[in-house]
């Protein structure tokens, strides 16, 4: 049997992760801060005997021992990590207090490495370790800010890994998912803009759901990505990687400003 530790497990891509890791007979343990969203976690996985949950805030300076402690006595061995918690509500760099800035590099930089740290010698041949980051990882974007920083950092953060901890059979990688009907970004989708800027601007016919970057992960976890270490593999429909506009958008009459 093997063992997956997943941050942000409560809902949205780490929920999709943990029922797919489930389905493929991985035992879960599912780290979050909401203990309701957890409870629904092990009801919809639906197997106590292969799941542990964990309510923690991942930038708490004891969560990592907890975290590692907790899968080790229920399971007895830890080998995948799923770096999956986030925030988001980005600003622009000259909007952002210091405030913002630390709490954007506590969850989604120093939280993953603090965890990375804790979990590493517990891994053997044939674990993963998958960093989720971001398309602002990848490309500049709108409103990144220390938003962009983090992921870009942990990004970096992930081919060191790859690298240093690749001989001992352990790979690292990223998932960077694109605009993702979560639960975080539910309210984005009022603002005309925002749907203009990713929905006209993506090839594919469609923005991406939790179960297409929870698919990857799962790949990622599996003996068919064995050769796959120090990636990034961006889960957009193409949005990063091409200069798409919707006919929408293209047969629309421009207007010279005044």
């Amino acid at each position: 049997m093997k063992v997956a530790i997943i941050t942000g497990a409560g809902s949205g891509i780490g929920l999709e992760t943990a029922k797919l890791l489930h389905g493929a007979g991985v035992a879960v343990v599912g780290v979050g801060r909401d203990k309701g969203k957890l409870a629904a976690l092990e009801a919809a996985i639906g197997d106590p005997a292969m799941v542990a949950t964990i309510s923690v805030d991942v930038t708490a300076d004891d969560a990592p021992a907890r975290i590692v402690a907790l899968a080790l006595e229920r399971f007895g061995r830890i080998d995948f990590l799923i770096n999956n918690a986030g925030v988001g509500s980005p600003k622009p760099v000259d909007e952002a207090t210091d405030e913002d800035y630390d709490g954007m590099m506590n969850v989604m930089l120093r939280a993953p490495f603090r965890l990375c740290r804790e979990v590493i010698p517990h891994l053997g041949e044939g674990a993963s370790v998958v960093n989720i980051t971001s398309t602002f990882a990848h490309i500049g974007g709108r409103r990144g800010g220390a938003y962009s920083a983090a992921k870009g950092g942990l990004k970096s953060l992930t081919e060191h890994m790859a690298c240093e901890y690749g001989p001992r059979g352990i790979r690292s990688n990223c998932v960077a998912p694109g605009v993702t009907r979560t639960e975080m970004v539910a309210h984005r989708f009022a603002d005309e803009a925002f749907k203009r800027v990713n929905v006209e601007t993506t090839p594919y016919p469609r923005l991406a759901e939790p179960t297409d970057t929870a698919a990857v992960i799962s790949f990622l976890c599996s003996p068919g990505s064995e050769m796959i270490n120090g990636q990034s593999i961006v889960v957009d429909g193409g949005w990063t990687k091409t200069k798409y506009l919707s006919p929408r958008v293209t047969n629309t009459t421009w207007i010279d400003p005044e």
